[in-house]
């Protein structure tokens, strides 16, 4: 199992390069990955400092060397496709391959409604398949067009391709709906949540999640399933934790780093960050 940070785009950080300081410290107490949600407002308050994802993703690839970074998730929907192609390529080699694109179909929904965006749900479904067609098709390097419902592409070709040949998705969705893990199916990787958010997953869904996935898998590259959760300081009481969830097949656990948790303290947000992963021991 490999561990990560996952953190919002928003609260503390008035600055890309704080954000960097925190994956930084990430990367030396030994976690694999940091992830960044992708949001543009909050519900009922607007008083609160954003960072853009992208530019924070930027400025923390050129700042670490081996730690997995993206945005998780990054809701397609809002999104020009073609754009998000380029910056995803962009990052993907400034990061020397290191990027994992995590998608979905975005909440909460003023980040919608706020910009006279749909969120309606059959449009934003059409809209992230339709994306990410876009987006694998533009990958290849080769000659692409589309033509969907809400995106076409006529005769575009994208260079360069991906450095490892492809940069990996993880699609989000709520269990126990299965559309979610049909088309997640297609990719990389499932982030799964419960659809009665903020309660967790138990561990017999976790597994149900898991057969469904390879019930609808053909492909038979390696595919991901990321947990998020929350574990104590102490490595060996957070390793009991998250065992069960290794054992049912979780390839990643997502650490849970907010203000919320951390009763608004940066301090102690930074303090787990500095005492690691769980460890076995």
């Amino acid at each position: 199992m490999k561990y990560a940070i996952n953190i919002p785009n928003f609260g503390f950080y008035d600055n890309p390069i704080n954000m960097a300081n925190l994956a930084v410290e990430a990367e030396k107490a030994g976690w694999d990955g940091f992830f960044l949600w992708d949001h543009l407002v909050l519900n009922g308050n607007m008083n609160v400092p954003f960072l853009d994802p992208w530019i924070s993703l930027t400025t923390i690839a050129m700042r670490t060397e081996k730690i997995k970074i993206g945005p998780f998730i990054t809701p397609i929907p809002r999104r020009r496709p073609w754009k998000l192609a380029r910056e995803a390529i962009s990052l993907d080699h400034l990061s020397n391959g290191r990027l994992i694109l995590g998608v979905g179909l975005g909440t909460p929904e003023r980040d919608f409604t706020t910009f006279g965006e749909s969120f309606d749900l059959k449009v934003r479904a059409t809209m992230l398949d339709e994306g990410l067609d876009i987006l694998k098709g533009l990958w290849t390097g080769q000659d692409f067009s589309y033509e969907g419902e809400y995106y076409q592409v006529k005769n575009a070709r994208f260079l360069p391709t991906p450095i490892n040949g492809n940069i990996p998705i993880w699609v989000a969705g709520m269990w126990p709906y299965k559309k979610p893990f049909q088309r997640a199916a297609k990719y990389d990787g499932a982030c799964p949540i419960s659809a009665n958010y903020p309660d967790q997953l138990t561990h017999e869904e976790v597994r149900q999640i898991i057969v469904y996935i390879r019930k609808n898998r053909i492909n038979t590259k390696i595919f991901d399933v990321i947990i998020t959760g929350e574990t104590p300081n102490d490595p060996s009481e957070g390793f009991k934790i998250v065992e069960p969830y290794r054992n049912n097949g979780v390839t990643w656990w997502c650490e849970n780093i907010n203000g919320w948790r951390f009763s608004n303290s940066l301090e102690k947000m930074r303090e787990r960050i500095r005492q690691g992963p769980p460890k076995e021991i």
